[in-house]
């Protein structure tokens, strides 16, 4: 399994810019579109990502509404599989099954099209990877994850750019979850 150099690792920490006070006070915001304007940094991550799931046997890779279409369609791309979108709510316009999720007031819903598994094969069972650009308290990509197993693929393993340790979201799943970079 790849893993990410020390020097590889700077070149993302450093690439990433922390607006504090974002999108309320006491919050530090992580900027992943300095990291995407940055070239070498976003090909170093691409790179990596490559690496580590080229030996997966993934028949897709699924990315969560929005900034997990970006690295997902690259990486997507770079390995040859499908890519499928999960939406906010009404954003799909075929058939689709949903999962709502708790927010810190109220809750917001996610879906993906009822067939999204079976373009590339014709029987249920895809294996998918899940991906997003940072994990905080793990709800959003928990029903994305349970979307997937709902329309009958297997959700292998969950994958973050950046995780916010101290929030403890991967203990949300009962899967294995991978973070490019953690903060503690």
């Amino acid at each position: 399994m790849h893993t990410l150099s020390t020097e590889d690792k700077n070149i993302l920490l450093q690439s990433i810019r922390n607006i504090p006070d974002f999108p309320k006070e006491g919050i530090i915001f992580k900027d992943i579109s300095t990291l995407l304007s940055n070239s070498q940094a976003f090909q170093t991550l691409m790179n990596h990502l490559e690496k580590r799931y080229a030996s997966y046997n993934l028949d897709y890779i699924a990315g969560i509404d929005a900034r997990g279409f970006i690295f997902g369609a690259v990486l997507a791309d770079r390995l040859g599989i499908g890519f499928v979108p999960i939406r906010k709510k009404g954003k799909l316009p075929f058939s689709t099954v949903s999962e709502k999720y708790a927010l810190e007031y109220g809750e917001d819903e996610i879906e993906v099209h009822i067939d999204a598994f079976e373009y590339e094969r014709k029987t249920k069972g895809a294996k998918v990877l899940l991906i997003d650009d940072l994990i905080a308290t793990g709800g959003t990509a928990k029903a994305a994850s349970h979307l997937i197993e709902k329309v009958g693929a297997e959700c292998v393993e969950v994958c973050f750019i950046m995780e916010l340790a101290f929030l403890h979201g991967r203990d949300a799943f009962d899967m294995p979850v991978y973070s490019v970079l953690v903060e503690d």
